[in-house]
């Protein structure tokens, strides 16, 4: 099965999800290809895999995604290779994911595998402060960008199964674990 988890920037996929594969142990995720650089305490191969943008296009000229995109000047993107390894395994994939990527996989993969979709809602207000006070200080430039493509991705919460308000974070990880034992039962 695969979870796939949205929203805009600074709505707390990656703290999300570091909780629930603390909290379950047939939870796995699978790092995305950027080529964007590391953040502080980032290490490469967990969250993201880091190549150069040259690496980057090559790996699109070989067909090795499924999906990818350019998302706030840089390129992300789901491996063919690392998501099949993950599936052959037999666990649960949890992937942090923005919205054109939940569509591509949708429109690629839903014959395929169960795929659950979350789409985690902050108020813009909020959001502008958790942007802010990152401990990766975003420029202005970055934090706008940012809340520029709020609207436009809020404008695609109808492809999700699941809407979630994450102003609480203990409240929203158990939402979501009670989500995915559900849709786990249910495939």
């Amino acid at each position: 099965m695969l979870v796939l988890l949205s929203g805009v920037s600074g709505a707390g996929k990656d703290t999300i999800k570091k909780e629930l594969l603390k909290r379950m142990d047939n939870v796995t995720t699978m790092p995305s290809y950027t080529d964007r650089l590391p953040r502080p305490g980032e290490i490469d191969g967990e969250i993201y895999n880091f190549v150069t943008t040259e690496e980057f296009e090559q790996k699109i000229k070989e067909g090795e995604f499924y999906e990818y995109s350019v998302h706030h000047e840089h390129y992300y993107g789901t491996s063919k290779k690392v998501l099949n390894k993950k599936i052959e395994d037999g666990k649960i994939i949890v992937k942090d994911i923005e919205v054109n990527g939940t569509e591509n996989l949708l429109k690629l993969l839903k014959n395929e595998i169960k795929i659950v979709t979350i789409f985690l809602r902050v108020p813009k207000d909020e959001l502008r402060r958790r942007l802010e006070h990152r401990v990766e200080k975003a420029s202005i430039k970055e934090i706008e960008l940012r809340l520029n493509r709020f609207d436009y991705e809020e404008s695609k919460i109808g492809i999700y199964d699941y809407v979630i308000k994450n102003d609480n974070l203990e409240k929203t990880v158990q939402i979501i674990m009670t989500i995915i034992k559900n849709e786990y039962n249910l495939k």
